[in-house]
């Protein structure tokens, strides 16, 4: 489900409707992911703070945050294999 959609560098993203989602879902556990579309997988500080942010928030809830994907054309980048979460 396309929470958000931005310009070529950034978007806005509302922790309160992706657990908003959530909950109506009755889910115990999320993935999240975005795009890159300059292909640069590497994460930016903002992906850092809002991916912390966001498995705090998933913590309260009793929801697991499996993984933060950041996509691009031709591979990924996953926060759960590189130790981010």
């Amino acid at each position: 489900m396309d929470l958000s959609k931005g310009g070529g560098s950034s978007t806005v993203m509302d922790t309160r409707v992706v657990f908003a989602i959530a909950l109506k879902s009755t889910a115990t556990s999320i993935i999240l992911a975005h795009n890159h579309p300059s292909g640069n997988l590497r994460p930016s500080s903002d992906d850092i703070r809002i991916t912390k942010k966001l498995k705090d928030a998933a913590k309260l809830l009793d929801i697991e945050l499996h993984d933060h994907l950041i996509i691009s054309e031709n591979n990924y980048f996953s926060m759960a294999e590189e130790a981010y979460i």
